[in-house]
């Protein structure tokens, strides 16, 4: 199972990516907007955020061999709406309605109350099924950052994370062989938590 963690700085990506058919520009202002809106946000186990997104980005590039332009652009804004105060608008008006569309299907909806959340977090990944398949790769890229380090979780968050992960996000890489094969090693070094 290949982990990423080599780009943890916008410099540390952008370097990687000036070699690939990809438009490096158009990903410096997505970087820049992310690092702007994400500000010194942190993820449960203290990193940076933005590492989550460079990450995201890495898997996607070095993994999976994406270059498409929108899709790499949504890795890096793929939580600013669930997580940010930036609005759909404000991503759409940057970044163009395709980006927007893209960040609106991998963002779960605002909802109050823990029953009401678990209710809305399951539709949203049943709903998965249905996006278009550069969302779903966005998805697939932020799982593979998500998971590969669920070890260092509380054990029952591990459990219900991997549960959830096996349930709706494993079948979502079905076409995608890259992604396939990935889970496919995650699963058997976490399989202690089935």
């Amino acid at each position: 199972m290949e982990t990423f963690t080599n780009w943890r700085t916008w410099e540390q990506a952008r370097a990687a990516l000036t070699s690939q058919p990809i438009d490096v520009e158009t990903l410096d202002r997505a970087a820049e907007a992310a690092l702007r809106w994400h500000g010194e946000q942190r993820r449960p186990t203290g990193a940076p955020y933005a590492e989550h997104l460079f990450e995201a980005l890495e898997v996607l590039v070095r993994g999976a061999g994406v270059t498409d332009t929108d899709v790499l652009v949504t890795a890096l804004l793929h939580d600013t709406v669930e997580d940010t105060d930036a609005t759909l608008a404000d991503v759409e008006a940057a970044f163009g309605p395709e980006v927007g569309e893209l960040v609106d299907w991998v963002t779960k909806p605002p909802v109050e109350g823990k029953a009401a959340k678990r209710a809305a977090k399951v539709a949203y990944l049943r709903r998965l099924r249905d996006a278009p398949r550069e969302a779903i790769l966005v998805k697939l890229a932020d799982r593979v950052s998500n998971v590969q380090t669920l070890d260092r979780m509380p054990p029952d968050f591990q459990r219900r994370y991997h549960a959830e992960t096996v349930t709706y996000i494993v079948p979502l890489a079905a076409n995608e062989p890259w992604f396939a094969g990935w889970f496919a090693a995650w699963q058997q070094r976490f399989a202690h938590l089935r």
